[in-house]
């Protein structure tokens, strides 16, 4: 049919680009396109729910007047309880409301998410489906590129050590729908062998 078009997905573009233009695109902008792709139809609709949105504003207030030193404090605790038969700590973060909804958008995804964490404005997790090795992600790329920027920021895929999956984690900065203003930040594992 002549002047029939088909909308493609990004992915499904990319793909056609790089069978017909070899060397055009590699596997890893095929596998950046599919991670944006899903984080984008799967992942951003989260960000505007009441769960997410009051939990950050709780926990900015409740850390406005954390100083460096405090928050290196609360990170070596978390990191020390990693190593404990008794994490106080952790199993309150574990068992907050808003890490309940992460582990049943986990489960919800069956397969194609490997952890999901929120982050506040300071980089100290806000509830997450699963253990992180550290409580603030401040000083790494994935909060500081998303909370900075305010756009999605993907890193390299790599192979996860304990559970031998190719992930890329993917970040994405959470807004206060009121001001548009960046109010924290939420990274998800993506499943790079399940997607």
């Amino acid at each position: 049919m002549r002047g029939l078009r088909i909308p493609m997905s990004a992915s499904a573009t990319l793909l056609l680009a790089t069978l017909f233009c070899p060397g055009q695109a590699t596997a890893e902008d095929i596998r950046t396109v599919a991670v944006t792709e899903f984080v984008e139809n799967n992942v951003r609709p989260w960000l505007t729910e009441p769960a997410i949105l009051n939990a950050l504003v709780a926990q900015n207030a409740a850390h406005a007047e954390l100083d460096q030193a405090e928050i290196d404090a609360l990170d070596a605790r978390w990191r020390a309880e990693l190593s404990n038969a008794e994490r106080p700590m952790i199993e309150a973060q574990l068992s907050n409301t808003l890490s309940l909804i992460l582990k049943g958008r986990q489960r919800a995804a069956e397969g194609l998410i490997t952890e999901i964490f929120v982050m506040d404005n300071r980089g100290l997790n806000v509830g997450q489906s699963d253990i992180t090795s550290d409580y603030w992600q401040g000083d790494e790329a994935k909060w500081q590129k998303s909370f900075a920027t305010g756009t999605l920021y993907i890193e390299d895929a790599e192979r996860d050590e304990s559970t031998q999956l190719m992930q890329a984690q993917a970040s994405l900065p959470i807004t206060d729908p009121k001001t548009g203003a960046v109010i924290g930040t939420i990274t998800v594992g993506v499943n790079l062998d399940a997607l």
